[in-house]
């Protein structure tokens, strides 16, 4: 007589993989449906993470490009009121060493500029007129979207560049030397129309005339409203300590020096925090995603009484009907989380192509999204698992 113990039963890798498949198989719209939560938790993960990583991109490029290395001068405020610049303000600034390049802009007080001479008066249409300096479009990183921009001819006669912004409330897209604006009482020939200027926001929604023309017609007494500089990188620091007191020697308190690309990192560092709290939102669809594939493998341990006592009668051990159920659960989440990037990717895509930015979608969001769905689904599927492993093989059959 053999005395030969049976090897013991064993459940393999691949095995598990195919029985959790056939589960899953057997009700395929439920699958589908306790999959749609997870993949709506993964998916809101990714896209937030994405459309803000390719804002924040679109954020970097436009820095790469135009550059930190801009400083902003303005009036500051007195005892008396707003304090105004020195009407050399800029042959002082480029006394400095460091400075390579400076412009300025001066607004021009109860100045108007209007489509035709119809409109009232009281509608000012938000719109600001200065007086512009030629070199101030290579100063600010500008660039002309139509017709030219001021040079020392048009300075002097009624010419009008307009930002971006200005021609479109004034309904004017192109330039042709036709086209006229009515601005202080007086015809302009619109030249020219503007990019927006991502440095220097405050150019889109101006119409700006050259500095001669200013002075001759509107009695533009040649102090800046702001001053535009540009230094080395290195030198940005120094520049900025010498402007207030080279600016104005003798209250230097009255000059505000201010650098316009913080407000373009600090609006990525908005976009940042936005994103973490509609992180935590994806997370909490993530955790209702996982409840409902907790409830579908309840129901499915309940309904499958009977398979899971004929495998027990058959020689399944408990360790294997508890890796069947888990399996399932696990493999159940997965395919929800596959299916959560791929619609992630797509609307970051979308969004990112609508805005014309590069598409931004960081590794470690595709490998948290997939770490998330083996967290989530082992922990939907442990209880259920463990309720079936717990199941009596002749309890179960008696119930089938």
């Amino acid at each position: 007589m053999s005395t030969d113990t049976p090897a013991p039963s064993r459940l393999r890798p691949r095995d598990t993989v195919r029985v959790a498949f056939s589960g899953l198989r057997a009700r395929p719209l439920r699958a589908v449906l306790s999959a749609l939560g997870i993949a709506v938790g993964i998916a809101a993960m990714v896209a937030v993470v994405g459309i803000s990583a390719s804002s924040q991109e679109r954020v970097n490029q436009q820095l790469r490009e135009l550059g930190t290395d801009m400083l902003t001068v303005s009036p500051g405020t007195s005892f008396t009121g707003e304090a105004k610049l020195p009407e050399g303000s800029v042959d002082m600034i480029d006394r400095i060493g460091a400075v390579n390049t400076s412009s300025a802009v001066g607004m021009l007080d109860d100045i108007n500029v209007y489509r035709n001479d119809e409109i009232d008066p009281n509608h000012t249409n938000a719109l600001a007129v200065t007086a512009a300096r030629t070199d101030l479009l290579d100063t600010v990183s500008g660039s002309v979207a139509s017709g030219r921009w001021l040079d020392d001819a048009l300075a002097d006669y009624p010419a009008v560049v307009l930002g971006s912004t200005a021609a479109e409330r004034l309904g004017i897209s192109r330039t042709d030397g036709s086209i006229e604006v009515w601005l202080g009482d007086q015809w302009f020939t619109v030249v020219g129309v503007l990019d927006p200027v991502p440095l220097a926001p405050e150019l889109d929604s101006a119409a700006m005339i050259g500095w001669p023309i200013a002075t001759d017609l509107f009695d533009f007494d040649g102090s800046p409203t702001t001053i535009y500089e540009r230094s080395g990188e290195e030198s940005v620091d120094e520049v900025a300590g010498l402007l207030p007191s080279t600016v104005n020697p003798s209250n230097p308190e009255e000059v505000e020096v201010s650098r316009p690309s913080d407000a373009l990192a600090a609006r990525a560092a908005v976009d940042e925090t936005l994103s973490a709290l509609l992180l935590a939102l994806g997370g909490v669809a993530l955790i209702v995603g996982g409840i409902g594939v907790a409830n579908t493998m309840v129901i499915a341990v309940l309904e499958r009484r009977s398979e899971v006592g004929l495998r027990r009668a058959l020689g399944a051990t408990r360790p294997h009907i508890r890796r069947q159920f888990l399996g399932e659960s696990i493999l159940l989440a997965g395919l929800g989380g596959v299916g959560g990037a791929l619609l992630g990717g797509l609307v970051t895509a979308a969004f990112a192509a609508n805005r014309g930015w590069q598409v931004a979608v960081p590794m470690w969001v595709l490998g948290g999204a997939a770490a998330a769905t083996i967290v989530v689904g082992a922990l939907a599927g442990a209880y259920p698992a463990a309720r079936a492993a717990r199941m009596p093989p002749t309890a179960a059959l008696a119930t089938a």
